[in-house]
């Protein structure tokens, strides 16, 4: 053992740029440890909510959003900023159905299906059946976007483009809701 352990201490000293990037591998693995849980994230205090809205259908409301920005504001430079956005749902929905809806909204805003497709396979792969009283989040960032259902980590999609394409279901001008939009972004629609 002392043999084993004089080999670990002269491979360290030897090699101190390891070392180094051992200690920084070290601190990202324990920074993605600590933000297995949204609350973890939101805990940093950095995020503003620029709105909150109810989705309606009829008379039964199927879910409440939000938006938060380390901005305050949308849209946001992903090289500076963060964003996450919150769902509550009121209904049980499957996967299936949900990723079913999302593929529908992009396609109501006209978004080419070169530009979803790749993403199809990831969702199913991530996000689970929900059910009432259970709720999704993402959070963006620069150059990925990470799920959270009811609070736990549960994957990424480690590509730039898929947060602003994913979000912009409701935040965009061509959104199928307007009125809702308004209201994620702190908008008074009738001004």
């Amino acid at each position: 053992m002392p043999k084993l352990l004089f080999t670990f201490v002269i491979f360290y000293l030897v090699h101190p740029i390891s070392w180094s990037q051992d200690i920084a591998s070290l601190s990202s693995m324990q920074k993605l440890t600590s933000e297995k849980q949204l609350s973890a994230v939101l805990s940093s205090g950095e995020f503003i909510t620029t709105g909150e809205a109810t989705f309606s259908l009829l008379f039964w409301d199927l879910y409440k959003s939000s938006l938060k920005t380390t901005s305050g504001k949308y849209p946001i430079s992903l090289e500076q900023d963060r964003l996450i956005f919150h769902i509550d749902y009121f209904a049980d929905i499957s996967s299936v159905d949900l990723i079913n809806r999302t593929i529908e909204q992009w396609q109501h805003q006209r978004v080419p299906k070169e530009a979803y497709s790749s993403y199809i396979e990831q969702l199913h792969s991530i996000w689970p059946n929900i059910t009432k009283g259970d709720s999704l989040a993402v959070l963006v960032e620069a150059e990925q976007s990470s799920f959270y259902f009811n609070d736990r980590y549960i994957g990424v999609i480690a590509d730039k483009a898929f947060g602003k394409l994913f979000v912009n279901i409701w935040l965009d001008k061509n959104t199928s809701q307007p009125a809702l939009r308004a209201q994620l972004l702190g908008e008074n629609l009738h001004e």
